[in-house]
Formats: C-alpha cells, structure tokens, sequence
C-alpha cells in the first residue's frame, strides 16, 4: 500500500510517499481500515519536527484523524463487519499504532465509531481530535453549564469552531476572538453570541464590558503562547480556565493573580490516553464521537472542511497547517 513515512525528525523533505506492507490483524479486537481521507492537525507537524514521541523508532506513519470502510475484521470483532463506513482518532504519534496517511490502517473495535452518514468522509476524517479536545475541554474538565459565560480563542479554527457549538447545546452565552470581520461572522453562523476582533480591540476589556465588569465563567485557550497568561484577567474571580497547550510562559506575576482570583488552571491533552494506552478512557473518546453523531443528525453541529488536500499534495497541507490562520478543518484525501 502507499504511506507516507516520516524518516526523521524536522521539515517536510523527511516526509515521503512510499510502498509499504499492507497491515494484518495481528490483534483478534482490531479492524482493517481502507482509509477515505485523513485530518490534518497542527499535532501532525509537531510529531513531524520532533520525530514523534517515539523518534528513535522511525520510520513512522502520521495522521491521528482516520474515515474510512472496513476492509476485514478479527476474530474477536463483534460490532463492525466488512463495509461498515466508520470514523476514529487513533496513532499518528509514533509507537505501535501507525497514523493514517496511508491507504490502509488497524484500529482497536472499542476505539471506532460509525461514520454519520450524512457527513462526506473528509468532514467524518475531520471531526475526532477537535471535537474530543473541545468535549474533554468545555464538559469533562471546565463542567460548563448553562447561562455560563464562555469564552472561546480562536473561535474559527478547527477546535474552536466545534466548541463553539458544543457550548451552544449546553446552553452557554459565547463570546470568541477572530482576527477578521469574514471569521467574525463564520463565528456569529455557529452560534457565536460576541464575536472580538482581537487584532483591534483588547480582548481582556471586551470580555469585561460584555460581562459587565466579572469575566468569563470560563476561558478555553486553543491557541497558547502568552494569550493563557494574558486571559487571566478575562476570567471572574473562581472561574476556570482551560488551556490545550501549555502555560510554561506565564510569570510569577500573572500565577499571582491567578492565586488571587482563586481560578481553575486547567491543562486538556487530549493524546494522554493513547499516549499513556488508557483502554478506559479511549473507550469514553469513542463516546465523544458517538454524541457527536447524535448531534450531527439533529442539527446542531456541522463541521467545516475548508481545504481538501489530495495524497499526493502532503507536503503543501504541512506547510498550510503550519502557516496557522485556517478556518475550520483541513483534510487529506486518499481516495480520489
């Protein structure tokens, strides 16, 4: 089959087209996949630049967003049969489960959902990271609730444009940052209640105006950086603040006033049950896509696909996903 293969750590010459084995069902639990398309997620050019959490075992296979139809299944499968149209998060970080930039993948039964079938494959291949992130982000870790006030960083990129709509069916007020009046209004389309143009307004004193002085309930940081830092102020007093990054750049100063205002600092990785093999807990992701689906067939949440690259055209979706600023998903596409 053709794989794209990671060879080593750092820019996109170490990716490359390749003949490689068609997997087996080594495990009697696992399905074979003839993958559709792929996501493509900022994770995947991290894993590229390092070699993966693994980088002593390359070559390896990126791509944690898989769509695709079941090809054959292990002796132990009891849910999915050959034709099956399924959709799933699963490798794509070294190790033993190989990503999905190729034609074909395995894939644990319990960690694989059933393809809406009202989504195409490459918006079913766009959807498992970004909305588990923002399910384990908003409900799992914040406990957000309804009448709370949320807000939402970068509210038209890939997490971000699903938490939207996630904090929406809970029954939130949502306010988010774009950086144009064009993702203001993509914002305001999903259900966005203040949209903040960040590049000409303090987000901070905006956020403070619409919650007349308090801050928000809860802040969900998708970008990093200093913005984590810079939203403390933006958070009232007991609030929680979630971040899918890291706030290794915030200083003793803003930590003071976190202290101060007594506030959640709330950490969401979303790899640590596959990184850390938590059968448990990727069963309970795989739920996460399950009430995604329930959400898709009522109405209530659509995913954007902006950019469809074709297999061969990987390099250009690494180079794409780097350069940031996407709205909604981007997505490469196996089968033409």
């Amino acid at each position: 089959m053709k794989a794209i293969l990671l060879t080593a750590p750092g820019g996109i010459e170490n990716l490359k087209m390749s003949e490689v084995a068609t997997p087996t069902l080594s495990n009697p639990q696992h399905l074979r996949v003839r993958l559709h398309a792929a996501g493509i997620n900022p994770v995947d050019y991290k894993m590229r630049k390092v070699g993966t959490f693994y980088p002593d075992q390359l070559p390896a296979i990126l791509g944690c967003d898989g769509a695709g139809v079941v090809d054959a299944v292990g002796s132990a499968v009891t849910e999915f049969k050959a034709g099956d149209e399924v959709f799933f998060f699963n490798g794509g970080i070294g190790g033993k489960d190989t990503g999905n930039y190729a034609e074909y993948t395995t894939v644990h039964q319990s960690y694989v959902a059933r393809k809406p079938p009202t989504l195409s494959m490459e918006e079913a291949a766009a959807l498992p990271l970004v909305w588990i992130t923002a399910w384990e982000g908003l409900v799992d870790r914040a406990q957000l609730q309804p009448n709370q006030t949320v807000l939402i960083h970068a509210g038209a990129g890939g997490v971000g444009h699903v938490a939207i709509q996630l904090a929406k069916t809970i029954g939130a007020r949502v306010a988010v940052t774009v950086s144009s009046s064009e993702k203001a209004e993509f914002a305001k389309s999903l259900g966005a209640d203040h949209c903040i143009n960040y590049q000409q307004t303090d987000f901070v004193q905006a956020i403070l105006d619409w919650t007349g002085g308090q801050g928000a309930d809860v802040v969900y940081d998708t970008v990093g950086g200093e913005l984590a830092c810079r939203s403390i102020p933006a958070t009232r007093v007991y609030g929680k603040l979630v971040t899918i990054l890291d706030l290794t750049t915030c200083n003793a100063d803003a930590f003071k006033l976190a202290r101060v205002r007594n506030l959640s600092l709330i950490q969401e990785v979303m790899l640590t049950p596959m990184y850390l093999d938590l059968h448990e807990y990727r069963i309970g992701q795989r739920r996460m896509l399950e009430e995604a689906t329930r959400l898709i067939e009522t109405g209530k949440l659509k995913v954007t696909v902006s950019h469809v690259f074709p297999f061969s055209q990987f390099a250009e979706a690494h180079l794409h996903i780097e350069g940031g600023h996407t709205v909604g998903k981007m997505v490469l596409k196996i089968v033409e």
